[in-house]
Order: C-alpha cells, then structure tokens, then sequence
C-alpha cells in the first residue's frame, strides 16, 4: 500500500513523502492515528496545490515584512519622557510605550516582544532599535525621545 505522509513519522518518513507500506500498518496505524492518507493521484493532486498556496502565502509574508523593514528607514517614533534635573529619563523607555506610539502615530501594530533594545533608553536623543518582522527579516526604527 503506498501511503502520503501528513505528518512525520519515526524511522519512516517526513511530510509530503510517498512511502510503500504493508497494508496492516498503512490502514490499522498511519491512516487510523492521521498520520498518512492512501496515496490515490487525487489525494496527491491535492497535496501538490495545498502545498503550493501555503508557499505563495508564506512567500506573500515574507514580501510585506520587507516592505515593512524598507518603511522603517523613514519613519521616526517620538516618545515624549519626564525628565530629571540631570537630563536623564525618570526610568527607561519600555518596549511597550515604544509599540504603543508605533500604533498612534503611524498605525503600524508590532508585539512588543519582536523589538530589541540593545542597551537601556535612559535619557533623550535618537536611538535606533532592533524589530523582528518574521521569517529572518529585521528591520532598524529610529526613535527619538524629547524630555518634558
């Protein structure tokens, strides 16, 4: 019986292979437990397109993510801070307050956990910082923090 695999089975196979099995183990385990699916040409076929969109999707992303890191170069985001008599910063600029003006002031909605801050933002000026935008593409935003 040959089988397509859906999911990755130990000492057997990865996704998407054809495999021949004996057909006890090919009914009874790979189709019963959803591992596999018998490989008719229409069960194939099918495999083939659905693998396909998720490639033009995933490729789709990928593209978005660069023209979002190409965005970034010319964008600013000002963060107004409190400041102490010495001009530095009454605690650190957050990751939070830095994806929260992002959404106010250029409608760009980025988790907080994709930025990275080298070092601590402790007084004013223009800092940039590191933002993971998905499938290896990162991108530099330039912030600037004004003392109030």
């Amino acid at each position: 019986m040959k089988v397509l695999l859906i999911k990755d089975v130990k000492s057997l196979g990865k996704v998407g292979e054809i495999k021949e099995v004996k057909d006890g183990y090919g009914q009874n385990f790979l189709i019963a437990k959803g591992f596999a699916k018998r490989a008719t040409p229409e069960v194939i076929q099918e495999w083939e397109i659905e693998q396909a969109q998720i490639a033009k999707k995933l490729q789709e992303e990928i593209n978005e993510a660069k023209v979002l890191a190409k965005k970034f170069d010319t964008i600013i985001v000002k963060i107004a801070h409190k400041v102490g008599a010495n001009g530095s910063l009454f605690g650190s600029v957050t990751k939070d307050e830095i994806a929260d003006e992002l959404k106010k002031q250029h409608n760009i909605e980025i988790d907080k956990k994709d930025f990275n801050i080298k070092n601590a933002i402790k007084s004013t000026g223009v800092y940039e910082v590191d933002v993971k935008l998905g499938h290896a593409v990162h991108g530099t935003l330039k912030v600037e923090i004004l003392g109030v």
